[in-house]
């Protein structure tokens, strides 16, 4: 097998399946059965002998992380549901309950190989000389500096909690891990219960010094039960446990509240009282404490998990030393693209030249950054427009937009309320831009508004000339770091144009009767996609070549999966990149025989959303059709959302995309998982000696098409050449 067997090999024999399977439901995945699958392929990278130590301690994190939110959102959403008596079954046949059993039997099997990954993991750091070690191991000189610091650094924040008809239990926060004690009192020797919350404010792993060249940590667990008797005094702990829990956090919002940011304010206090979800106990907790919490969180049997090994697994994250180089991944500094060095940082300048796609991490986000400071600083912008789903605490985007509104320029920010998990951060920021004086939009009651859109509108020569910004992923500078997404940059009247149009749409309710360059969510997205598939399996019937490219997070619209089964069985080749949800059913006879589809989970997180179509002219074309867009194919993003799909007409950027970043994603081999007919993805196979090819590392190595400057892009490498060449 060579390194681009998925770009330029056959697609495989299709397997035969029962007509229940291509007809009915199963024609469809499982959504939250798909979802688990990624968090599988996450997990596995904990063990890839191609990642670096603390990478994969990095990748254990994140599919714990990944885990607590599933149960928080999706889990609890289902639970609800199935409590109400709720049978509707999803797309692919199973109703809530039928879910939930296949979802806590799966999830089970994942965390505990979690737990049979942190022991090996464990093990390979210690031999790298970073050693977590039990209280049992301590040192003299070890317990004298851990009384120090748990007196200056660790007792101030605790609230050791008695347990008893005066002092009833206490509420235990979403994510809250805390220790359960059983005491008896010396004096005469009467029982007590009590709680220790582990306070979050404090990080789970102490470092103790380094000893003989080993750094040393110890669970911030085993530090309070070795000072019980200070939290406790003239009690002995006669048996302990820790536990954790999460509680649902899905919001619930009244669609007709006058004050939106008042309601979503009191919603948030509600989100931290949310029934609990999931109960994990550390293994052999005495039956008393077990029966106790059980019973005052309201916890069901079949919500109650064992773990034997290290509860709070997402924590891992903290053991990710900078320090240890040699266990990270080598260090990549993004790129400032040529061309913006070519016109001397200014960006307005280089826009003007022409069109220009950015691919980050790899060409750096503080492109972006700076085409919002420049035009805050620049006395002949007048307006700026701009979304905000999700963006960092101390962003310098918003500063960019406070400092213009404060500078008298019109300044109009699209603060999306219901970016989850974002809520509280995102009321914040629109606080602090409503104080600078820019007129904040709050968009739809029902529609959340996930487009990533910036406008600036420049006055040059005696007219207004309007520059865009259009992004597959938000307006982070943190996440940007490591999430792969596109910017687009222009200064085409078009563009400008239709971003206005949105703006309008979702501040003023005034649908768009006409855009030029642009196909918006929740109005014409979904039936421009369906129209394009439609068209592509039309040149197949014909006899034309047909083809489709798409990358993006999820697919799970029954309609477009639908669309796409109806091309294959036209004819069209059809070649998918989805990192996570999927609920196409590959490679089957008479249904989806022309449908590929891989995975990729690697270094960077995949985020970008692009599609490409053949147009009659086969992939790659010049005369290919090329989006990039803010939604994944999901029922949230094309019937719920605001959304944008944005066609690329630039013949530099469309080569960027298609032989360029859509041929390394199909050309990959190191971080790819194909899915196979039976639902299971398998990485492929890797020759002895053979390096298998990264798109990672080819971003890396080599510039973007559209980026160059003076020096051109003749010499860029491109993976795939025109089919019109």
């Amino acid at each position: 097998m060579t390194s681009t067997d998925f770009l330029t090999a056959p697609f495989p024999e299709p397997v035969s399946r029962p007509e229940a399977e291509i007809t009915g439901p199963r024609r469809f995945w499982n959504r939250e059965m798909s979802w688990l699958g990624f968090n599988w392929r996450v997990l596995e990278e904990a063990r890839n002998p191609r990642v670096p130590l603390l990478e994969r301690v990095r990748f254990l994190s994140i599919s714990a992380t990944n885990l607590d939110e599933f149960y928080s959102v999706r889990v609890a959403g289902l639970r609800e549901l199935a409590k109400a008596g709720n049978t509707t079954p999803a797309a692919d046949g199973l109703t809530p309950a039928e879910q939930l059993v296949l979802i806590h039997r799966d999830a089970r099997k994942l965390m505990a190989l979690q737990q049979a990954i942190w022991t090996g993991l464990k093990r390979e750091m210690e031999e790298a000389g970073i050693a977590i070690l039990t209280r049992a191991k301590l040192t003299k000189a070890d317990l004298t500096f851990l009384d120090g610091l748990f007196l200056q650094n660790v007792f101030p924040v605790l609230s050791p909690l008695a347990i008893d008809p005066a002092h009833p239990f206490p509420f235990i926060p979403n994510t809250g891990f805390s220790l359960a004690l059983a005491l008896r009192r010396n004096a005469d020797q009467r029982s007590l219960d009590a709680l220790l919350p582990i306070p979050a404010q404090i990080d789970r792993f102490v470092r103790l010094p380094d000893k003989r060249g080993t750094i040393r940590f110890l669970p911030l667990e085993e530090l309070l039960l070795l000072n019980v008797p200070k939290l406790f005094p003239g009690y002995e702990m006669t048996g302990h446990c820790s536990f954790r829990i999460l509680r649902d956090s899905d919001l619930e919002v009244e669609d007709e509240a006058e004050d939106l940011v008042r309601e979503f304010e009191v919603a948030l206090k509600r989100r931290r009282r949310g029934e609990v979800v999931r109960l994990q106990f550390s293994a052999g907790a005495p039956d008393g404490l077990r029966a106790l919490v059980t019973e005052e969180l309201g916890v069901n049997p079949d919500e109650v998990i064992e773990v034997r090994g290290l509860i709070g697994v997402a924590a891992l994250k903290e053991l990710v030393l900078d320090e240890r180089t040699d266990l990270l991944w080598p260090s990549f500094t993004p790129r400032v693209p040529e061309r913006v060095q070519d016109h001397e940082g200014d960006m307005f300048a280089a826009i003007r030249q022409k069109d220009m796609l950015l691919h980050h991490p790899y060409e750096t986000f503080d492109m972006v950054v700076r085409f919002l400071q420049q035009a805050a600083r620049d006395p002949n912008v007048v307006a700026i427009k701009q979304t905000l789903y999700r963006t960092s605490r101390d962003s310098p985007i918003v500063a960019a937009l406070c400092e213009a509104a404060e500078d008298g320029k019109s300044v109009t920010a699209l603060v999306e309320l219901k970016a989850r998990f974002d809520e509280a951060a995102n009321i914040r920021q629109s606080r602090r831009l409503e104080r600078a004086g820019a007129h904040v939009v709050y968009g739809f009651i029902n529609y959340k508004t996930h487009a990533k859109i910036s406008v600036v509108v420049r006055r040059e020569g005696g007219q207004l000339v309007t520059y865009t910004h259009y992004g597959t992923g938000n307006y982070h500078p943190i996440t940007a770091r490591i999430y792969t997404d596109l910017s687009l940059f222009s200064c085409d009247a078009k563009l400008g144009r239709d971003a206005t149009r949105v703006f309008n749409y979702v501040g003023g309710y005034a649908q768009p009767a006409q855009l030029e360059n642009l196909a918006i969510s929740p109005l014409t997205l979904k039936a421009t996609l369906l129209d394009l598939i439609a068209r592509e399996a039309e040149f197949a019937r014909r006899g034309r070549p047909a083809e489709i490219w798409a990358k993006m997070n999820s697919i799970i619209e029954p309609d477009v999966i639908d669309a796409l089964y109806a091309a294959s069985r036209a004819g069209v080749k059809i070649s998918l990149v989805i990192r996570g949800i999927c609920g196409i059913r590959p490679g089957i006879k008479g249904l989806s025989e022309n449908i590929r589809v891989k995975s990729i989970v690697g270094r960077y997180l995949e985020h970008s959303r692009i599609v490409c179509f053949g147009n009659g002219h086969g992939l790659p074309s010049k005369k290919a059709r090329v989006f990039i867009s803010s939604a994944d194919w999901m029922g949230r993003n094309l019937n719920r959302r605001v959304e944008t799909l944005v066609e690329i007409e630039n013949a530099t950027v469309k080569a960027q995309i298609v032989s360029q970043i859509m041929a390394a994603n199909l050309a990959d081999v190191a971080q790819s998982w194909v899915l196979g007919p039976d639902g299971s993805f398998s990485r492929p196979p890797v020759p002895p000696g053979d390096t298998p090819f990264s798109c990672h590392r080819f971003f890396m190595e080599n510039p973007s098409l559209s980026g160059r400057g003076s020096a051109g892009a003749a010499d860029v490498p491109q993976l795939t050449h025109s089919k019109d060449e």
